[in-house]
């Protein structure tokens, strides 16, 4: 076949990478317009730089979206023993974890992005960094077809912005309002500025208008909480971010609840500290406190409560435990915003799915126009959910755009 199909793809992250690989294989002549002096930005930064590539249980219920079943096809044609394969051919071997993550063997994010940038050049792919795309019409002229893989807002420092939302709007296509996701939160609470940099291993539940809001596990979030000056990161924030953003763009009233020991009960907690202090009258309840939990947490539990450190244990009675013990187990803060695009990994909202073909990723309201990847209303659970969505959307533009 003769490079005569021309495309231009907007973006040279996962999506945009994939992509250009599939399309380049099937002898279309592929320009990449990149607007940074590297492509792969997101993929170096992701994971700590180790890059959650995928997940190997993959299902609409990782997914949040306004249409939420627009994942499934391509979740179904693209999944995860199919991406394995591709990644078997350009030498990228795979290491799936027992909970479902896979990371690359190399246990590097900087491999991931070196093979699929020199796979795509040595299928004739042609990469024009540090070029900004800023009439997308114009592209038409040139190109057979043309796909917007800008990625979202999140993560300014990397590149993200809201080139791709303008693209949509001038075709006509509606976007749902965005908001930041898998992204730290603030609190109301100048407590938390004491206790900057200790962290824990809790259970975070979110209330929204003070109901209990259902993760897709069904309960509260495990995993590590930071404390910092302005509030709270860590996983277990991360896992619930997604609602809570959500649920502060639409002003409702947004909470959290931390669980700083789950593997107690109030009775069981209440008991030890009183075992303690009847054990050791002259030790301070400050003192019980820093044999469970960090120091920094302890002087501001305390302090939250009105209890002086210096309390002794012969004056902690029963009633005093079980307050103590319930502020361990149920600390209640006000959540007064997140800590912005800068600071996500992805972004919620995006291009309305319901006008692009859930099976092609073209618009429906332009014929040869494509998106795929962060930019649609698509956004995943943390754990290598939104990279399986960008692989996946780009394989299925790449395959509709390949058709003889």
């Amino acid at each position: 076949m003769s490079k005569e199909k021309k495309v231009a793809i907007i973006g040279g992250g996962a999506s945009g990478l994939l992509c250009a690989i599939f399309c380049a294989k099937k002898s279309i002549l592929v320009d990449v317009y990149e607007q940074n002096s590297k492509c792969a930005k997101k993929i170096l930064a992701s994971g700590n730089g180790r890059c959650n590539i995928t997940n190997t249980k993959l299902s609409s219920n990782d997914y949040f979206s306004q249409n939420p079943h627009f994942v499934d096809y391509a979740l179904k044609a693209f999944g995860f023993s199919e991406f394995e394969k591709f990644c078997q051919n350009i030498g990228l071997l795979l290491d799936a974890k027992d909970d479902g993550r896979v990371y690359p063997l190399s246990n590097e994010a900087k491999s991931v992005a070196s093979l699929l940038i020199a796979h795509a050049k040595n299928l004739g792919v042609n990469f024009h960094t540090d070029t900004k795309i800023t009439d997308i019409k114009k592209l038409f002229n040139e190109y057979d077809a043309v796909v917007v893989a800008t990625g979202s807002e999140a993560a300014s420092q990397l590149g993200g912005n809201s080139d791709g939302y303008n693209f949509a709007i001038e075709f006509g296509h509606n976007i749902i309002p965005t908001y930041p996701s898998l992204v730290q939160l603030h609190l109301n609470s100048k407590i938390v500025r004491k206790m900057s940099g200790a962290k824990v291993e809790g259970e975070v539940t979110l209330l929204i208008n003070n109901k209990k809001e259902l993760t897709p596990q069904g309960g509260a979030c495990s995993g590590d909480i930071l404390f910092s000056d302005y509030g709270v990161s860590g996983f277990a924030i991360l896992d619930i971010s997604q609602a809570a953003s959500k649920a502060l763009m639409e002003k409702a009233n947004v909470s959290i609840s931390i669980n700083l020991l789950p593997k107690f009960d109030l009775q069981k907690l209440s008991n030890h500290i009183s075992k303690i202090a009847s054990q050791e009258p002259k030790i301070t309840i400050f003192e019980i406190l820093i044999g469970l939990i960090p120091m920094k947490i302890a002087s501001a539990i305390l302090e939250d409560l009105g209890i002086l450190t210096s309390i002794c244990a012969d004056e902690i009675n029963v009633k005093l435990s079980k307050k103590i013990a319930n502020q361990i187990l149920n600390w209640r803060f006000e959540v007064t915003d997140t800590h912005g695009f800068r600071h996500a990994e992805v972004s919620g909202g995006g291009v309305d799915t319901i006008d692009i073909n859930p099976k092609t990723m073209e618009s429906l309201k332009q014929k040869n126009l494509y998106f795929c990847g962060e930019v649609l209303d698509v956004v995943g659970r943390r754990g290598g959910y939104n990279f399986a969505f960008a692989w996946a959307s780009g394989f299925l533009a790449a395959r509709d755009i390949t058709r003889v």
